[in-house]
């Protein structure tokens, strides 16, 4: 038997899909959708919302076959496995890489503010948002978070699937949470996008680092469901070791948003 598995595993190859296609072509109509909402042109919102709504639906069927291929045909050996935590370690290392390019902004303007800038930071006329309000307030919920995921991972592996689902789902809630309080405190910011290149590098960390946290929602609830589902065992959940690893990834980089321009950068 093990050899078996082990002739399938080195022959495994993946059947032609029409949906790394449609997605690549889906986050074009996005990406054109997006610029021309922002530009104020015609048919800009529908173009952006049907980006939008072809790129969900091809990332569903895509995402459909790869839990079919992994659940139902039994394709995702251990060997098979490995490769995709890999894989998934792998795209972490580009995203950390993401973020190190703002940080790395971040502290170049900060430490040696240009004349431009009058030699001071942050900049002339710029009122910091409170490190102690709001940005405290999304930073418990991401600790919480990350506490139930991992109390979640170890009631999984304990075979308590029903407290396991549980406390799956109160990630989620933590995380929708954090996804409120940001949009409030973008509403109440006293500062925009526009306002010098603090106001840039704010809202470009802290707004990509909210759409992580909403893939990273998306990506919690697809396991909450295969959860219910019975997809996952004590000895077999490469998907939710994925999305636990991706989520304490967006859990360590707020953590650095908040001590350095929330905190340190006020």
């Amino acid at each position: 038997m093990a050899s078996i598995e082990y002739q399938r595993a080195a022959a495994h190859l993946v059947r032609p899909s029409p949906w790394p296609f449609l997605t690549a072509t889906s986050l074009g109509w996005l990406l054109l959708g997006s610029a021309s909402y922002f530009h104020n042109c015609n048919f800009g919102l529908f173009t952006l919302l049907s980006g939008l709504l072809f790129l969900v639906t091809a990332m569903y069927f895509w995402f459909a076959d790869i839990v079919f291929e992994a659940f139902n045909e039994g394709e995702h050996t251990k060997l098979v496995q490995k490769a995709l935590m890999y894989g998934m370690f792998l795209f972490i290392v580009s995203e950390v890489m993401f973020f190190v390019s703002f940080f790395w902004a971040f502290f170049h303007f900060s430490l040696s503010p240009s004349v431009f800038l009058f030699c001071i930071w942050p900049p002339q006329g710029i009122s910091t948002i409170d490190p102690w309000s709001v940005p405290l307030v999304n930073t418990l919920l991401l600790l919480y978070s990350g506490v139930c995921l991992t109390w979640s991972h170890r009631l999984l592996l304990a075979k308590k699937y029903k407290s396991a689902w549980f406390a799956l789902f109160l990630t989620i809630v933590f995380g929708f949470i954090f996804t409120l309080c940001q949009i409030f405190e973008y509403v109440q910011c006293p500062f925009s996008i526009n306002d010098s290149v603090y106001g840039s590098i704010f809202f470009l960390a802290t707004g990509f680092h909210g759409l992580h946290v909403i893939v990273g929602t998306i990506f919690l609830v697809v396991c909450l469901f295969r959860l219910k589902n019975n997809h996952f065992t004590e000895k077999r959940h490469l998907g939710f070791e994925c999305a636990a690893y991706y989520w304490h990834f967006v859990d360590v980089v707020w953590l650095f948003l908040f001590t350095t321009v929330y905190w340190w950068g006020s």
